[in-house]
């Protein structure tokens, strides 16, 4: 017998609509809470991100086939793709800011996907030079696996791809792309649609290895057929390798906080892993 003297209601209690809905698993689960697991995935992230202090970011992008040991589809280019991002992420973590906080905050730590190949890299170069790293990993049909050098704390799992690149744009001071294909192609034109259109600030966008670049993407001539201005090209710029990224970033008004000339981030010499 249940409460309410004789009368039997153990069946209302049971029943599926009873369950308060925070804890109603396929109701949340269900198409009419769509719009609420969507803001779940920013609100969550965000409020990891907050906690870390982490104000700015730079952002790699990158193939997730690219391998340490050039073994990879990705081949011995990839292997070279790897350590300049790897390079990289140590580079911009210590000259950048994310080691130090500047009134409890972290500028410019590096981001990635989260998974392997360059995005591996970049974080494993971050980790390498003591500093927090974030993996915006996603849920994908060949369950990609978060890489094991982002910070723990600063790795989120997206089921959405249009949350995941919200907020691997929303915080970003600079984009440095590697070669990939094409989800590093989808990221890439995301970008640098919502600078052209005026919908994000303008932030540096470096491309690594201007070999790969101009030799997959015409740029000039969608210039030529008029589907761009030829002041778009203004939008990107093309660098060889990590040191390289790293000064075109600089040079196209990377905000680095307390930088002076001849200090760090400019001819700062930190030890930084080759291999």
């Amino acid at each position: 017998m249940a409460d309410g003297g004789d009368r039997d209601n153990s069946r209302q209690k049971a029943s599926a609509a009873y369950v308060p809905p925070a804890f109603d698993r396929d109701f949340l689960l269900g198409d009419s809470m769509r719009g609420v697991r969507f803001m779940l995935e920013y609100a969550r992230a965000e409020e990891h991100l907050r906690n870390w202090g982490v104000r700015s970011t730079l952002v790699v992008f990158g193939s997730a086939r690219a391998r340490e040991d050039g073994l990879g589809a990705a081949g011995a280019q990839g292997a070279r793709w790897y350590r300049e991002a790897r390079r990289f992420g140590a580079i911009a973590s210590l000259r950048g800011g994310a080691l130090t906080t500047n009134g409890g905050f972290r500028d410019n730590v590096i981001a990635t996907g989260g998974g392997p190949g360059v995005m591996e890299a970049a974080n494993r170069g971050a980790a390498e030079a003591g500093a927090p790293s974030i993996g915006f990993n996603i849920t994908l049909p060949h369950e990609q696996e978060p890489n094991p050098y982002s910070t723990p704390d600063l790795t989120f799992q997206f089921h959405y791809f249009a949350m995941r690149k919200m907020h691997l744009a929303m915080r970003a001071n600079g984009l440095v792309v590697f070669p990939g294909g094409f989800g590093t192609m989808d990221e890439l034109f995301e970008v640098l649609t919502l600078r052209q259109t005026g919908k994000a600030p303008r932030v540096p966008v470096v491309l690594v290895d201007k070999a790969y670049w101009t030799s997959v993407i015409n740029f000039a001539a969608m210039v030529e057929a008029g589907v761009v201005e030829k002041d778009d090209l203004t939008l990107f710029s093309l660098a060889d390798d990590a040191e390289d990224a790293w000064n075109r970033l600089l040079a196209c008004g990377l905000v680095v906080a307390g930088r002076m000339e001849g200090g760090e981030g400019e001819g700062f010499a930190p030890h930084i892993p080759t291999t």
